[in-house]
Parts: C-alpha cells; sequence; structure tokens
C-alpha cells in the first residue's frame, strides 16, 4: 500500500485541523456535561430518629430506586463503580403510623444530595411491622488473625471486658442470636501480650441495639520453648485381660509457655490405649491416645504413634 506523502505545508494544515477538531470536542464535550439531565440511581437508606420503645423492621428492601436531576458530571460521576449513594430517612413518624412517606421528606433528602435534586423516589412509601420488643444479654466473640514471631503463641485463655453485651430489638430476632462478633483484631510479629479495644460489630438492622459498643480484649502472648515428656501408658475398657504393651511408654516433645515450663511434667498427661479397637475390630495394632493434655500446649512430636501388644488369657 503506497503512503500518502505530504508536503510541509499540507502536514502544517493537517495539524491545525487536527487541533482544531481536539479543541470543538473538548468545549462540546465540556458544554454537554454541563447541562441538566434526570436519570436514576439506587440508593442505600440508613435511618434516623428511630422509634422509642418500638421494635419493627422494614417489609421491603433497605434501598429505594431515585430519579435524579443534575448535570452531566454528577450523571458521569454517578454512574462510577466505588460511587455509593445512600440517603438519610427521618422515622420520626412511626410514633404514630406504621408507614414513612418518602415524598414528605423531598426537601430533606435533596438537602443531603446538593446540588443535585430529588424528582422522584420509588418506593414512595416505606412500610414497617411493629413486634415485642426484647432484651438479651450474649457473650462477646472475638474475631482476631494474630501472625507471631517465631516460636511465640497464646500462652492462656484470652480475655474480654466486659464478656457479654446486651442487645435489645424485635423478640422473634434477637432470640436466635447466640453471640455477638467483634471487628477483627489484626496484628502481625507479635511478641508479647496485646492489650487492644475493639468495636463490636454492628447490627445489619437498624432496629436492633447494641450495649457496649466495644470491648477491652487482652491476648496474653509469650514465648515457647521445647520440652520432653515419657510417660506410661494404660489400657482402657481392659474388662479381664492382661495386657502388655510393646512399648509401654510414650516420648512426648511439646511446645510449652515459659511461664507454666516448670509446672507441666507427666501428671499433666495422660496417655492410653483403647482395648476395645481389638476385641470389636480387630486392630494388629493399638493406636497411643492423649486423653489429658494440657491447654496452650502444643504436640511437636509423639512416638510411638501406635504399640504392639500381647494379650495372656
Amino acid at each position: 500500500m503506497a503512503l500518502i506523502k505530504l508536503s510541509r505545508t499540507e502536514r502544517h494544515r493537517l495539524s491545525i485541523f487536527i487541533t482544531c477538531l481536539v479543541i470543538a470536542v473538548v468545549f462540546w464535550l465540556f458544554f454537554a456535561l454541563s447541562n441538566k439531565y434526570v436519570y436514576s440511581v439506587i440508593s442505600q437508606i440508613q435511618y434516623k430518629n428511630l422509634p422509642e420503645n418500638k421494635a419493627f423492621h422494614p417489609l421491603q428492601q433497605d434501598s429505594v430506586k431515585m430519579q435524579i436531576e443534575g448535570s452531566g458530571w454528577q450523571l458521569l460521576f454517578s454512574r462510577l463503580p466505588f460511587n455509593t449513594s445512600h440517603i438519610e430517612v427521618d422515622l420520626e413518624s412511626l410514633n404514630k403510623q406504621h408507614y414513612v412517606v418518602l415524598s414528605e421528606q423531598f426537601s430533606q433528602i435533596s438537602q443531603q444530595l446538593e446540588p443535585q435534586r430529588v424528582v422522584s423516589i420509588s418506593p414512595d412509601t416505606l412500610y414497617f411491622d411493629f413486634s415485642t420488643r426484647a432484651v438479651k444479654k450474649v457473650p462477646v466473640k472475638l474475631q482476631y488473625n494474630v501472625q507471631f514471631k517465631k516460636s511465640y503463641g497464646i500462652s492462656a485463655p484470652i480475655k474480654v471486658f466486659p464478656d457479654e453485651v446486651t442487645i435489645s430489638g424485635p423478640k422473634e430476632i434477637i432470640g436466635d442470636v447466640e453471640y455477638w462478633l467483634t471487628d477483627s483484631l489484626k496484628v502481625k510479629n507479635a511478641d508479647g501480650t496485646l492489650k487492644r479495644t475493639v468495636n463490636l460489630l454492628k447490627s445489619d438492622k437498624a432496629n436492633i441495639n447494641t450495649y457496649p459498643d466495644k470491648v477491652e480484649v487482652v491476648l496474653p502472648i509469650e514465648e515457647f520453648t521445647e520440652k520432653l515428656i515419657d510417660l506410661p501408658i494404660r489400657v482402657i475398657n481392659n474388662n479381664h485381660y492382661d495386657v502388655k504393651l510393646l512399648p509401654g511408654r510414650v516420648k512426648l516433645t511439646v511446645l510449652t509457655p515459659l511461664s507454666t515450663y516448670t509446672k507441666i511434667d507427666k501428671e499433666s498427661f495422660e496417655a492410653a490405649v483403647d482395648l476395645k479397637k481389638w476385641s470389636s475390630q480387630s486392630y494388629n495394632q493399638l493406636p497411643v491416645q492423649l486423653l489429658e493434655f494440657p491447654p496452650f500446649c502444643k504436640l511437636v512430636k509423639q512416638e510411638p504413634q501406635t504399640v504392639d501388644f500381647i494379650i495372656h488369657e
């Protein structure tokens, strides 16, 4: 394909034409985006002025479709994926009735969206179901993701203050609540006891209240060290047999917190084999089970895992 050769004058004229075209497009785009348009957006509802001493839940989704009048720029930004819209709806009228008319709150909602203006909202009326309000206490459950430095770990029970939260809301909803979660506590390279204030998760329902809204958390963290434990193996579920185990002892390598190192001994553990695995299931070897194991210790190695046995009737 032959290339079109332009003279210097023609190239200059073409450059001027392209520049003018780009400027014209930019000005057209600017004026187009400056015009007013009516467009649709989906907005999440947040409630305020909740009625006191009443338990309720909405009978529709917590979102509405709104027709908005705004500039082309606002229309453009409303279509971006990270742009999330929400409006506050006043529930004060629920003290007298079981519904809220959104068209009566157009001015307040429009103020939240300025300089945009609300043209219409669908649905225009939000309905609510009222029920018996109940109060109960449930335990707090800590969510955490703690990464420890090498040889460190949790060495004692985690403490939460307070360890219960008071929740109130519709009886049929909070009746199924067994515990309340905290926000996730995230820590890296932990090498000592952690003391933190952690927020409780907020309910996704506007008619559920919690008190308090945060707790104090203590995570005991210590360095761990290895300890060797040698203990005898006993036989369980043996009615009348004379049983000899080969070997008759088990050696454990465990990790234990430094603070409890001297307290951990063979009396803290119990190892056993279950003779039912031979009498009922015909095992040729019996697996060694650890019936007692100190909390917050970690098993590194167990020798042997199974033992041979001789039965004398």
